[in-house]
């Protein structure tokens, strides 16, 4: 018998897992029982509070070498939520005023905590309620440990090669829990931009999530599939089923290994022709991983780090050594430096304090409409970008383009800088490229006129895809219509690389569909020269372009293209396939 469930899947360079079910039930036993001496409940607050920051400090100091750095920011943040007063110190006023015991205080703080946040209209701070849950459940864990409440972790101590099923998961266990070895993750909560689901594609571990019930479904030590690639988890005691995917499991641990001889080999087609392969970064120590995989230089540096989770915005000298540094580690290799765009995934405090609630943040105030408004953040961005370029190639990107209007202000601020720059007698490259990004679908539809103003286009599928078929692509409920083989997607790619064509400038592609080896082919027959993606998917495409035959490719694409409403998604790919 076979038991299937679908979720949302994160995949980094890993997809596909098999081992049997851990669960991780984490649940601590809280009732609103009545006290007498609140100075003893308070005692056990302190003690548990003592107790959770020796747990998340012993967590930190346990982080691999080679785990990303940006991860031991998920710890501090925690950390610094023990001592926070909103929590704490609100929690013992409910001791104190109403007598009750910490377990039952801490959650009706809790649920205060997160009803504001999800009132908020900003999704990323509404996510953020997963800090206040994390933080809370693992003081009430310690206290529920009694007379040891530094006793240890509260995670399973034997996991290795274990699909771990939980609830969720706090950032500290998700690092334990690689430690140990675990296959995988599925949980019954969380959405692409949760803390599982960042920490699960740092770490490498496939995960599903948004399977709901899954704790009170699946049992322990019952064997699980768990393919990250389509968001699905087998339940099954099937001995053929689970062998079929262990030699599936193990043909794609064969296949990776493979990759690794293809690092030095031009990315070329069968036909000669060359495929530029760039890198998508997050943080600068990324850089490391696009070069061991290959890239020829970063076609999207996400800068929104810089901003996220400070109580102030980056002095132009830390964004100029943040740059310098990537362009260091880079040895000579092109960075694209998309500047900031703060959308409907992402907000900064210090910020929105300022400005108005947004309605709809994904058709806010974000991105390039942002820095217009809000040249105090901007400029300095713009000018370290100016003066990082003095010193490597580094190519500005504009992101979330929708009226000429933009550009144009954008052009005269630059030139503005640029005097100004030389006023100081601050260096600069003169002819640093300028681009932008193609996300919207008035974007698309204007590609020429935009061509012929910037440097070079690029083309973000992920905002693309969302504007276009009028979805939310962070709500699991519609994830279902977000489809990249839309035969109007397909129209608006199409449009965009024969507009750059048309002007003679580049045009790459930094979305998701970029790294994705099912679309490789199809993109070639398009006409996509050169692609931006995850480190991870480098090879995986790589070997695809080499396996390529493009010019059949484009003669395919063009007999297709005039009749692609008619066409399912998988028939296109096969005749794609076959064309190669």
């Amino acid at each position: 018998m076979i038991t299937a469930f679908v979720g949302l899947g994160v995949a980094g360079a890993r997809k596909l897992a098999v081992g049997p079910a851990a669960l991780l039930r984490q649940e601590p036993n809280v009732s609103p029982d009545p006290i007498e001496r609140p100075e003893v409940e308070l005692r056990r607050l302190d003690a548990a509070l003592d107790a959770a920051r020796r747990r998340l400090e012993r967590t930190r100091q346990q982080i691999p070498l080679d785990t990303p750095a940006h991860i031991a920011d998920f710890i501090d943040t925690h950390l610094l939520m023990l001592t926070d007063s909103a929590l704490v110190d609100a929690t013992r006023d409910l001791i104190r005023e109403q007598h009750i015991n910490a377990g039952w205080a801490l959650k009706l703080q809790r649920d205060i905590l997160v009803q504001v946040f999800d009132e908020m209209n900003d999704p990323y701070l509404s996510a953020r309620r997963d800090d206040i849950e994390h933080v809370v459940r693992q003081i009430q864990l310690c206290l529920d440990c009694h007379d040891e409440p530094d006793s240890g972790d509260f995670i399973l101590d034997q996991v290795k090669d274990c699909v771990i099923v939980a609830d969720d998961l706090t950032p500290a266990d998700a690092i334990l829990l690689r430690q140990r070895g675990v296959a995988a993750f599925v949980t019954e909560h969380g959405g692409p931009m949760s803390h599982t689901a960042i920490l699960a594609r740092s770490l490498d571990i496939p995960a599903v999530m948004g399977v709901h019930r899954a704790t009170a479904v699946l049992r322990q030590g019952e064997q699980l599939v768990v393919n990250a690639a389509t968001g699905t988890v087998l339940a099954t005691t099937e001995p053929e089923t689970l062998d079929y995917f262990r030699r599936q499991l193990s043909s794609a641990e064969s296949y990776r290994e493979t990759l690794k001889q293809l690092l030095a080999r031009p990315s070329t087609s069968r036909d000669g022709i060359p495929v530029v392969l760039l890198a998508n970064l997050e943080l600068p120590e990324d850089s490391a991983a696009a070069q061991a995989n290959g890239a020829s230089g970063v076609g999207l540096y996400r800068t929104e780090m810089l901003f996220l989770n400070h109580t102030r915005a980056p002095r132009e000298d830390e964004h100029l050594a943040n740059y310098l540094s990537i362009l260091d580690a880079l040895n000579g290799l092109p960075l694209t430096i998309r500047t900031l765009d703060l959308g409907v995934d992402k907000s900064i405090r210090y910020l929105s304090e300022r400005l108005p609630p947004l309605i709809n943040p994904a058709l806010g105030l974000r991105a390039i409409r942002l820095c217009l408004k809000e040249p105090e953040l901007f400029l300095p961005q713009l000018r370290a970008i100016l003066r990082a370029s003095a010193a490597g190639p580094v190519r500005l990107m504009i992101p979330m383009i929708s009226t000429l209007n933009e550009v144009d202000s954008l052009l005269r601020l630059i030139q503005t800088t640029k005097r100004m720059l030389r006023r100081e007698g601050l260096a600069f490259d003169p002819l640093m490229p300028i681009g932008g990004m193609i996300e919207v679908p008035a974007a698309a539809l204007m590609a020429e006129a935009l061509a012929r103003r910037l440097d070079f286009l690029s083309i973000g599928t992920n905002d693309l895809i969302q504007y276009t078929l009028a979805i939310d692509r962070l709500d699991d409920s519609v994830s279902y219509l977000y489809e990249p083989l839309h035969p109007a997607i397909l129209r608006l790619i199409q449009s965009i690389i024969e507009a750059a064509a048309k002007t003679r400038t580049r045009v790459s592609m930094c979305g998701e569909m970029a790294g994705d080896a099912r679309y490789t082919r199809l993109l070639l027959g398009l006409g996509l020269r050169e692609f931006s993606m995850q480190p991870g998917s480098l090879l995986e495409v790589k070997a695809i372009v080499r396996d390529s035959n493009v010019g059949a490719l484009k003669r395919t694409m063009v007999e297709l293209m005039p009749r692609i409403d008619d066409i399912s998604s998988q028939h296109l790919l096969d005749r794609l396939a076959e064309a190669a």
